[in-house]
């Protein structure tokens, strides 16, 4: 029987995944967080939460983010979500309604399309360059469209791996206050820097009452335990706080969140985040090692500082959708970058990842890759 999402035949290297190995999930923590958590004999948590979060776990949240982003953390302004997926699909429902405009960047997090058809949106790209969004492409675009919100991934953006500078996230701060639209920033990554550390978060904005700062334990932690937060000022959380779904449910996770209480206190969660960096570190190396020995001068590409992932382009006139099932055929996959793209462009882009597989077996799918691509020219 299947419990996974996603199951990869035996002989594949699938460098599509953005998951971490089963190896990197930290079932031992988890054991010893809920041991600890359970022998408090609160029988709490296992009732109704509140519906922002439980006040205890958004507290041991908040001191945690603080150390890690460097700016200080209002427990009050941290919801409780069970991932960014369902963060974004209760924003959406909330905050807009069929037919209305949103901007999202070009290429994007193909899977945040998918909520936005799903709740009818019309989407607008403007384009990312080597230092993320465009800010000057967005200005021309505000003098003749008004959003209801960007969508951004500012720190290791999926798929291009580059992160947003300092002066480029005040500007869209100040455009959202100036044209009055939100902005959600999707910064699961933003704790996964490795060879340079980024600005700090939209988290550090939310003052200005205009931004969604989205994090989640999925990639820090474990992604089963589907848990996240949405940090906001308190005007924009509390219609998620007074939504139906939460007043008949209560709050979003609450057994869970008291064991990753638990594992934040202990300061097994650091420990772990440690540990993550290091070997995603030591992955990403390997992987543009690979791609350099293997395919020297072929491919463009830049190193990512962080995250999960490696945005190539193909030589011109070579197309990711044709290549991908020669290279399934050498037991090797990857994204085509059409998939990031909301106008069906990038046909020469595709996206591979290295948070899977360790070293060596990542330098064997790009010799897989290598060998489509040399046959394929």
């Amino acid at each position: 029987m299947q419990t996974a999402q996603v199951v990869i035949p035996g002989d594949l290297i699938d460098l599509s995944i953005g998951h971490p190995s089963l190896s990197l999930l930290p079932l031992e923590i988890m054991q010893r967080a809920a041991e600890h958590r359970l022998n408090q004999d609160d029988p709490a948590l296992l009732q109704y939460g509140f519906e922002q979060g439980c006040g205890y776990f958004r507290k041991s949240l908040a001191l945690f983010l603080k150390g890690q982003y460097g700016v200080p953390v209002n427990p009050g302004h941290l919801f409780i979500s069970n991932g960014v997926s369902q963060a974004l699909d209760l924003i959406c429902t909330l905050y807009t309604r069929p037919g209305d405009l949103i901007f999202v960047e070009e290429p994007t997090y193909f899977l945040a399309l998918r909520i936005f058809a799903d709740h009818r949106l019309r989407v607008v790209s403007l384009p990312v360059d080597e230092e993320g969004l465009v800010v000057e492409a967005l200005e021309e675009r505000l003098a003749k469209q008004r959003p209801v919100f960007l969508y951004t991934i500012p720190t290791h953006q999926n798929p291009t791996g580059v992160t947003l500078p300092a002066n480029r996230r005040r500007r869209l701060v100040e455009l959202s206050k100036e044209f009055d639209f939100l902005i959600l920033a999707d910064e699961v990554y933003h704790l996964l820097s490795y060879l340079q550390e980024p600005p700090p978060p939209f988290g550090s904005f939310i003052s200005e009452g205009s931004v969604f700062s989205l994090g989640s334990f999925s990639k820090i932690l474990a992604p089963g335990l589907r848990l996240g937060w949405i940090h906001a000022s308190p005007e924009l959380l509390r219609p998620l706080a007074l939504c139906g779904m939460l007043d008949s449910g209560g709050g979003l996770n609450p057994f869970t969140s008291a064991l990753v209480r638990s594992a934040i206190e202990s300061g097994l969660l650091l420990e772990h985040l440690e540990r993550l960096r290091a070997v995603y570190q030591e992955r990403l190396v390997a992987m543009n090692s690979a791609l350099r020995s293997e395919l020297p001068g072929l491919l463009r590409f830049n190193e990512p500082r962080g995250g999960f992932f490696f945005w190539i382009a193909l030589p011109e006139g070579v197309h990711a959708p044709d290549l991908l099932p020669k290279a399934q055929e050498c037991r090797v996959n990857f994204i085509p970058g059409i998939r990031f793209s909301n106008c069906g462009g990038l046909g020469n882009y595709l996206r591979l990842s290295f948070s899977y597989y360790d070293s060596e077996e990542l330098q064997e799918g790009v010799r897989r890759l290598a060998q489509v691509l040399r046959t394929g020219l």
